[in-house]
C-alpha cells in the first residue's frame, strides 16, 4: 500500500498519469473542485529512481548525473536540477541539445501524440553558449578598441567574465596570441582577394615608429582605387626593423611587404615619413626594378610626406628662436598657473578693450602647433603683458619691444606651415592636387618674405626656402601631373602657377612637365598592363555578332577597300590626336566646389581608356603618411613599451586587424548614410 509520501511523488515517476495541453498533471480520480498541479519543465530533462529503500534520486537524462531527491519524508526542491540545465553546468546537454527541446512552443507535427505547448522557458537562451564565438568576438574586441592582450589574464577581469558567463572558458596570454594571429590570418584573406580584384597598381607609405628598444617598425599601408572607381587604404605591414638606420632598413620592409602581398609588378609610387639618404635609396631602385617597371626611370616613385616636410621646417624655425619663445612661455606660466595672475590678466585685458577672442594657452613641446598658438595669442596680447609688468612686482623678464616684433616674425613664418598642414588635418583624404596649390603658395609667401631687409627675417625665410625647394625638386612632377588630370584645371593651372613663381624662366619649368606627362602616357600605351575583367568584357562587346552574307570582296572586309586605307594615309595632314592631347584641348570644366575628380574619370573611361588608366594610378598617391591626429607631431611616431614588448608577429597581426576592421565599419557606415540620402 502505497504512503502518502509516494503518492506525492507518482506523478514523477515515468507512468505518470494523462496531462492536459497546458502540461497539469489528472488523474481519473481527480475531483472537479480540487486544484490541478503543474509539471515543472525539469522533468523533460531528469527521472526519478528509487536507490535503496526510502532514497530516490533525480537522474540527467543527458549527462546521467544524480542529485538529492527524497531521503525518508525529507523531500528536495528543483531548484537545483535548474540550476544544472538553465545555467548550463550539463555539458552533455550542449553537445546534445535538440532544436525542438530549445523552442517548446514550436507546435507538435501533425499526427504526434505530444500535446502542444504554450510556453517557453526564460531560461532556454543560456542554451545558446558558443564558446568559439564568445572568443573569437572577444578578440575582435581588444583588438578594435586596442586594449592590452595581457587583460585575459588580470584577475579583475577573469571574476568579471566568470560572474557574467560561468561557462567562458578565458584562455591564457598564449592562446590569445594564437587567436589574434587566426583572426589577422582570416582577415587577411578578405583583404588580398579585395586588393586582387583592384584593376590598377598600387601605391605605398612607409610610416617608420621607433621604439625604447632601438628597434623600428615600419608600417606600410596600400592605397589604391577599387573598380568602381573609390579610393581606398590599407595597412598591409608592420615589419620590425632591428637596424632602422641602416642603408638596407628600407628596402627589406618594401620588399616584404611587395613579397607578402605579391604586389610585384603592381608597385606605383612610395611615399616616405622623411627623406631618404642617397645611398638608401640607390639600395632600394634597384630592388624594386628587377620585378617592377619602374615608371618614367623611377621619377614617380618616391615622395615624401609633405607633414612630415612642414613639421621639420617648422621644427627648424622654432629651433632658431627657442630664446625667445622660452620667454613668452615663461610669461604664459605666470599667468595660467596661478588663479589671481590669470583673474588680474583679465581684468587689465577688459580695461584695455583689447580686440581679441584668442586666449592663453600652454604649448605641448610634442606638437608644433600648439607652440603656434601660445605665440599668436600672447602676441595679440602684448598690451597686456606690458601693463601685468607695471602692476605685478612678481612678473618678471618681460618680452622688449624687439622681442615682440621677432615673436611677430616667427609667427608669420609658422602661419604659412599652419595654414597649409591644417588641410591634413580637416580634410578627409586630401588630393595630391590641392598640395601642388600649397606647396605654390608657401614658395609665392617666401619669395615676398625674402624682400625684406630685416636679417632675423631673411635668414629664417632662406633656411625655410632651401627645405620647401628640396621637397619641390622631389615631388613637384608628382604634383604638376596630378593637376593635369583635373578637366578643371589640366595644365593651365601648372602654366599659370609657374609663370607666377619663376618669371621669365617658367617656360623651362612647363615644359619638363608637359614632357614627362607626355613620356608617361607613352609608356602606359606601350606597358603590357593586365586586362581586368571589366575592361575585356567592354572590348569583346561586339565579338559575338554573327555577320550576315559573304565577305569575301565586301565594303566592311580587309580587302573590300584595300586602296581606301591607302588613300587615307596619303590626304591625311596630320595623324590623329593622342588620347592625352585630345584631353588637354578641350575646354576646361567650371570649378565646381565639390567635384567628383574619380567619378568624373569612370563616367569617361570608355573615352579615355589608357588615359584613365593612368590617372587612376596617379590620383592615388598619396600626399602624407599620418593619420589627421599626428599631423603636426614634433617627432616620429614611437611604439609604446607594451606593444614593443610583444612578438613582432602579434604587432602586425594587432595592427594590421584593427585597421581592416575600422576600416570594414567605415565602408559599412557610408553605405548606410548612402541609403539614407
Amino acid at each position: 500500500m502505497d504512503t502518502p509520501h509516494d503518492m506525492m511523488l507518482t506523478p514523477y515517476v515515468e507512468k505518470t498519469p494523462n496531462s492536459d495541453e497546458y502540461g497539469a498533471l489528472t488523474t481519473t480520480e481527480t475531483q472537479p473542485n480540487k486544484r490541478r498541479k503543474k509539471k515543472s519543465i525539469v522533468w523533460e530533462h531528469f527521472t526519478i529512481e528509487t536507490v535503496s529503500a526510502g532514497c530516490r534520486r533525480a537522474y540527467c537524462k543527458q549527462c546521467k548525473q544524480s542529485f538529492a531527491y527524497s531521503t525518508g519524508s525529507k523531500v528536495a526542491g528543483t531548484s537545483h536540477l535548474k540550476r544544472h540545465i538553465a545555467k548550463g553546468i550539463c555539458a552533455a546537454l550542449l553537445r546534445n541539445q535538440d532544436k525542438s527541446q530549445l523552442t517548446p512552443s514550436t507546435p507538435a507535427s501533425k499526427g504526434s501524440d505530444l500535446p502542444k505547448r504554450r510556453y517557453r522557458s526564460p531560461n532556454t537562451s543560456y542554451l545558446m553558449f558558443d564558446q568559439d564565438r564568445c572568443c573569437h568576438e572577444f578578440t575582435r574586441m581588444v583588438i578594435m578598441h586596442d586594449y592590452q592582450p595581457h587583460m585575459v589574464e588580470n584577475s579583475g577581469f577573469v571574476s568579471f567574465v566568470q560572474n557574467i558567463q560561468p561557462r567562458f572558458n578565458v584562455k591564457d596570454f598564449n592562446h590569445f596570441q594564437g587567436d589574434c594571429i587566426g583572426t589577422y590570418l582570416s582577415e587577411k584573406q578578405n583583404v588580398i582577394k579585395f586588393i586582387e580584384g583592384v584593376p590598377g597598381r598600387i601605391c605605398l607609405s612607409l610610416d617608420m615608429w621607433t621604439s625604447s628598444k632601438t628597434v623600428a617598425y615600419a608600417v606600410i599601408t596600400g592605397h589604391f582605387v577599387d573598380s568602381d572607381w573609390k579610393l581606398h587604404r590599407r595597412i598591409l605591414s608592420v615589419v620590425m626593423e632591428p637596424y632602422p638606420d641602416s642603408d638596407t632598413a628600407l628596402s627589406h620592409a618594401v620588399s616584404e611587404c611587395l613579397s607578402d602581398w605579391n604586389l610585384e609588378g603592381k608597385l606605383f609610387s612610395l611615399t616616405f615619413n622623411h627623406p631618404a639618404t642617397e645611398s638608401a635609396l640607390g639600395n632600394l631602385r634597384p630592388l624594386l626594378a628587377i620585378k617592377n617597371s619602374l615608371i618614367l626611370n623611377g621619377q614617380f616613385l618616391v615622395n615624401n610626406c609633405i607633414a612630415r616636410t612642414l613639421s621639420s621646417i617648422a621644427k627648424d624655425v622654432l629651433a632658431v628662436g627657442s630664446d625667445i619663445v622660452r620667454k613668452i612661455r615663461d610669461c604664459v606660466k605666470n599667468v595660467k598657473l596661478s588663479e589671481s595672475n590669470e583673474a588680474k590678466f583679465l581684468e587689465l585685458k577688459e580695461q584695455l578693450q583689447v580686440p581679441t577672442e584668442r586666449s592663453l594657452c600652454l604649448d605641448d613641446l610634442m606638437e608644433w602647433n600648439t607652440t603656434y598658438l601660445m605665440l599668436i595669442a600672447a602676441l595679440e596680447l602684448k598690451e597686456v603683458f606690458s601693463c601685468l609688468d607695471n602692476s605685478d612686482p612678481d612678473f618678471k623678464e618681460v618680452p622688449t619691444r624687439e622681442d615682440w616684433r621677432q615673436v611677430e616674425t616667427l609667427c608669420s613664418c609658422l602661419k604659412v606651415l599652419f595654414d597649409a598642414a591644417s588641410i591634413l588635418s580637416t580634410i578627409n583624404n586630401p588630393t595630391v592636387i590641392t598640395f601642388f596649390h600649397e606647396v605654390w603658395r608657401i614658395h609665392l609667401e617666401l619669395a615676398r618674405a625674402l624682400t625684406s631687409e630685416d636679417p632675423f627675417t631673411c635668414s629664417l625665410t632662406q633656411m625655410m626656402q632651401e627645405k620647401i625647394n628640396k621637397y619641390w625638386k622631389d615631388c613637384g612632377l608628382i604634383l604638376a601631373a596630378a593637376v593635369v588630370m583635373d578637366p578643371r584645371f589640366k595644365m593651365k593651372l601648372v602654366e599659370f602657377s609657374f609663370n607666377k613663381l619663376y618669371g621669365e624662366e617658367a617656360p623651362a619649368y612647363i615644359k619638363i612637365v608637359d614632357d614627362g606627362i607626355h613620356e608617361l602616357f607613352h609608356e602606359y600605351v606601350t606597358l603590357p598592363l593586365p586586362l581586368t575583367p571589366t575592361y575585356a568584357d567592354e572590348g569583346n562587346a561586339g565579338s559575338n555578332i554573327k555577320s550576315e552574307g559573304p565577305q569575301s570582296g565586301s565594303l566592311l572586309s580587309d580587302n573590300g577597300l584595300t586602296d581606301f586605307d591607302v588613300y587615307i594615309m596619303e590626304t591625311s595632314s596630320q595623324q590623329m590626336k593622342s588620347e592625352l592631347d585630345q584631353y588637354l584641348a578641350e575646354s576646361l570644366l567650371p570649378r565646381v566646389q565639390d567635384f567628383d575628380l574619380l567619378g568624373w574619370w569612370k563616367q569617361n573611361k570608355m573615352k579615355y581608356p589608357t588615359l584613365s588608366t593612368m590617372a587612376r594610378d596617379i590620383l592615388s598617391i598619396p600626399v602624407c603618411t599620418l593619420p589627421p591626429e599626428s599631423i603636426f607631431d614634433m617627432e616620429i611616431k614611437e611604439m609604446d613599451p607594451y606593444r614593443s614588448s610583444l612578438r613582432p608577429a602579434t604587432v602586425e597581426a594587432i595592427i594590421c586587424t584593427r585597421d581592416w576592421i575600422q576600416c570594414g565599419f567605415a565602408e559599412v557606415s557610408d553605405s548606410l548614410v548612402k541609403m539614407e540620402c
